[in-house]
């Protein structure tokens, strides 16, 4: 005999997140059809998914009651919680598959979704692949949350992001801050840590909070107003879409003066993968976004959010454009490329916040990935040891001065990361630097050209000193000049070359 003919089915049935009205009908088709129906419980017996489905229960169904041997992480189990886990799993999954070898249809029941963070999945792996197997997807905990609220998760390009509650702070507070609509499962003794990384992130007053979605005792509020000690298992934190209602009524109030302020921020050399997520936040949350056009449009739009773009050469008058805003109470992002701080928009914003004018005007700056650190990643680790970073325009800065510094990191022998080393209007200083460079450098030391780096037209060569060309940089080169010690390894079979900056120095070097 073909013992496969003979084996049951496996059901893995989603209950939806508790009222017994939102099962679908598939869900109470394959539960009446099944010889076997079995659900998780707590060592207490109760099950609330049993509770969903208990009026298509019927007498003569098998019931396998699939009780935790634990419900917190305190165990003797000599594997610890997981372990102690994991058998549990292993021997729940043999006494179904003892009903499905004798020729039954096993449903298993989980409240919501069977596969989103379900007890069920637990079972799906370890007999799936053995059974014939069908997954009947539920409404999730997150559309119920969503739906009791009355208020959309996400709309147009936001981005939906679910978390557990019990990450660590600070990743939530990362995931949180980066994040336009969020979802945050398992609170309950979590909670005051869920609280603290939405305040971490800047976004506690966004903060839903719902209970029991559609159970009995459900109770909707403001996360800020709940209770730590009052919180169950069975409840979310809900970060809602930012993009604003329409209420059919009069346009909402601009903020009050003086709760605005302005965030000068870094989006690294390139496109969103170099941004923080700090970064990434205060971008989605800011009512204006101020800048360099190139690098606002890096940005992606949000509906409502207003885009100031401007010519590069106007860091006064935006910066002062920026604080205006603010002081009328809108939430400003400065855009500057790479970190603020380095040759970039955060001077130009704080002295201009220097005024008296603008003193009560807050002003954060938060980092990005410096032009410098992006180039030298590519290239190998040239920046492993000490090293001086300078701009060679001399658009606000004599050539004299450039050519002073020039030769004092020369002389102390640093690695040098040159900015702006060139343009359309600047094309001699390269040529100058590489002649003053080679009254204390070798020929043949190492320089790194790193060309549009993160961008589509991205280039990394290595050339010695005594070749480099000025005709081959431009306002998007930077150049690392390696120092006395910088070395250039061959990997890859001889092809590839990594440039590296040893962390020790010979004594007496």
């Amino acid at each position: 005999m073909n013992t496969e003919t003979t084996r049951g089915k496996l059901y893995g049935v989603g209950l939806g997140p508790g009222d017994p009205s939102l099962m679908t009908v598939r869900a109470v088709e394959v539960i009446a059809a099944a010889d076997v129906v079995a659900y998780h419980s707590a060592r207490h017996g109760r099950s609330i998914a049993r509770r969903i489905a208990e009026k298509h229960l019927r007498a003569d169904h098998i019931e396998e009651a699939l009780v935790y041997p634990v419900t917190t992480e305190t165990t003797d189990h000599p594997g610890g919680y997981r372990g102690a886990l994991d058998d549990f799993y292993e021997q729940a999954a043999a006494r179904l598959a003892a009903h499905l070898d004798a020729g039954r249809t096993v449903a298993v029941l989980a409240e919501g979704d069977p596969l989103f963070y379900g007890s069920y999945q637990h079972m799906h792996k370890r007999l799936a692949h053995r059974y014939d197997t069908e997954v009947i997807p539920g409404v999730t905990s997150v559309s119920a949350a969503a739906a009791r609220l009355g208020e959309p998760l996400v709309e147009a390009e936001e981005v939906l992001t679910i978390l557990p509650g019990t990450l660590p702070e600070e990743e939530l507070a990362a995931r949180l801050a980066s994040t336009d609509s969020a979802v945050v499962m398992k609170l309950g003794r979590t909670f005051g840590k869920v609280r603290g990384a939405l305040e971490r992130a800047g976004r506690l007053d966004e903060a839903r909070y719902v209970e029991r979605a559609t159970m009995e005792g459900e109770r909707t509020g403001r996360l800020a107003d709940v209770d730590p000690e009052s919180v169950p298992y069975f409840s979310v934190a809900v970060l809602p879409s930012r993009v604003a209602p329409l209420t059919g009524g009069p346009a909402p109030e601009p903020a009050p003066a003086g709760q605005g302020e302005v965030v000068v921020v870094g989006t690294g050399p390139a496109g969103p993968l170099w941004l923080t997520p700090e970064t990434r936040g205060a971008l989605a949350a800011a009512d204006d976004l101020v800048g360099y056009t190139t690098y606002v449009d890096r940005v992606p739009h949000r509906p409502g959010q207003r885009r100031h773009g401007s010519d590069n050469r106007v860091e006064s008058e935006r910066a002062e454009f920026a604080l205006e805003l603010a002081r009328r109470g809108r939430r400003v992002a400065v855009v500057s490329g790479g970190d603020p701080g380095v040759f970039a928009m955060a001077t130009a914003v704080l002295e201009a916040a220097s005024q008296d004018a603008y003193e009560d005007v807050p002003v954060r700056v938060l980092p990005g990935v410096t032009a410098a650190n992006a180039a030298a990643a590519r290239a190998g680790a040239p920046l492993g040891h000490d090293y001086a970073t300078l701009s060679l325009s001399d658009r606000l800065k004599p050539w004299e001065v450039i050519a002073e510094r020039l030769a004092a990191a020369a002389a102390a022998d640093l690695v040098l990361a040159l900015y702006n080393p060139g343009s359309r209007s600047r094309t001699w200083q390269v040529g100058k630097a590489r002649e003053l460079l080679l009254e204390h450098r070798a020929p043949d030391t190492p320089v790194v050209l790193g060309r549009d780096i993160g961008g589509p037209e991205e280039s990394v060569r290595v050339v010695r000193l005594g070749d480099l060309d000025p005709a081959e940089v431009d306002m998007r080169t930077l150049l690392i000049v390696g120092s006395s010690q910088t070395r250039v390894s061959r990997r890859r079979g001889g092809g590839e070359r990594v440039v590296w900056t040893p962390r020790r120095y010979p004594e007496g070097g």
